[in-house]
């Protein structure tokens, strides 16, 4: 089941499909929810946290049921029932189910963010996570983060707006040539292009799919840092 479905029968249940509604339930505003639907994404925290009763592994997967089922056996006592001795059963942390699951969220950051990625110390920071993407398809790659794809030069493969799943190299020998990879450059900032060996030494050949972008040589004194890509997500 797609994201965008999948928040559309939240927003009916919970509030009889009202937009407004259901964003202030989550507490985002009425323009962050019509951006999860254009994008066929969702804030996972944020539902799991705000909306009572709903299964995580569907949240997590968009099988099985939507609401947990829950049964209880009738209670025959003296003590007066009310709220405060109800046994209740604790919510489970959403990070223990990750854990559980063997699916963990992998941060979409921004440009800026993972230009560091290269170095030795690179951590991701809250504030530079746009949102979390769980996608079980992934839990059996080293995925280290995600970007935003911009600009038409990888075009019909990648297209402005397609989110792309970056795995960091940490060695130039495990190149994949041919393949997409993410480039960290000193002066041109983020690229993602295929590689392939150059012809001249201490450089990589950089090539678009989109065939008016001409190949051209990077040197590699360069590049700060490589990533493999290793999937990506995109709207029709």
């Amino acid at each position: 089941m797609e994201k965008r479905e999948m928040l559309r029968s939240l927003i009916n249940y919970y509030d009889n499909g009202n937009k407004s509604k259901f964003a202030k339930r989550l507490g985002i505003t009425a323009q962050g929810l019509s951006t999860w639907l254009s994008r066929n994404s969702f804030d996972i925290e944020v539902i799991f946290s705000k909306c009572e009763n709903i299964s995580a592994e569907w949240l997590l997967t968009g099988h099985g049921d939507m609401l947990k089922s829950v049964t209880a056996a009738p209670v025959v006592t003296d003590t007066p029932v009310s709220d405060d001795n109800i046994d209740r059963p604790k919510a489970q942390p959403l990070a223990a189910i990750w854990e559980n699951t063997n699916i963990k969220p992998i941060p979409l950051v921004t440009e800026k963010a993972a230009a560091g990625f290269g170095n030795g110390n690179f951590s991701i920071e809250e504030k530079d996570v746009k949102e979390y993407y769980v996608i079980p398809k992934f839990r059996y790659s080293k995925v280290d983060f995600m970007i935003e794809v911009s600009g038409l030069s990888m075009y019909p493969h990648f297209i402005p707006g397609d989110v792309i799943a970056c795995t960091i190299l940490t060695d130039q020998k495990f190149l994949q040539w041919n393949k997409c990879h993410v480039i960290a450059t000193r002066e041109q900032g983020i690229l993602v292009k295929r590689l392939m060996p150059s012809e001249q030494e201490g450089f990589l050949t950089a090539v678009s799919d989109n065939k008016e972008y001409p190949p051209f040589d990077i040197p590699v004194d360069e590049i700060t840092g490589i990533a493999l890509v290793v999937g990506s997500v995109g709207l029709e």
